[in-house]
């Protein structure tokens, strides 16, 4: 059975920093293109960022451009979302999703294989 599991959520200040793991078990992250998505309390899950497959072209949700950064370790079939410079409105649940198309469009639609959520939390 494909699993995505991700790690690493927490309580931070504001102007802190985490970094998010995807790790996947039954399926080869690399051979799909992945993306992190969030939803805070009231709001629809939007696409943070997102990976393709191959040359790792990025994206970007402009309000994370220049602070979040994504990334592959396929030697650990994980995938990582560093996140710098946290805002309160960075605070929601962060969920990893793993799909084809993604590398299309960083939309939720895409997204055919999700992980659980990882809640996020910038207060001080």
């Amino acid at each position: 059975q494909v699993q995505l599991v991700e790690s690493g959520g927490g309580l931070v200040q504001p102007g802190g920093s985490l970094r998010l793991s995807c790790a996947a078990s039954e399926i080869t992250l690399d051979d799909y293109a992945i993306g992190w998505f969030r939803q805070a309390p009231g709001k629809e899950r939007e696409g943070v960022s997102c990976i393709s497959r191959g040359d790792g072209g990025t994206y970007y949700a402009d309000s994370v451009k220049g602070r979040f950064t994504i990334s592959r370790d396929n030697a650990k079939n994980t995938v990582y979302l560093q996140m710098n410079s946290l805002k309160p409105e960075d605070t929601a649940v962060y969920y990893c999703a793993a799909g084809l198309a993604l590398e299309f469009k960083c939309v939720e639609a895409f997204g055919y294989y999700w992980g659980q959520g990882t809640q996020v939390t910038v207060s001080s």
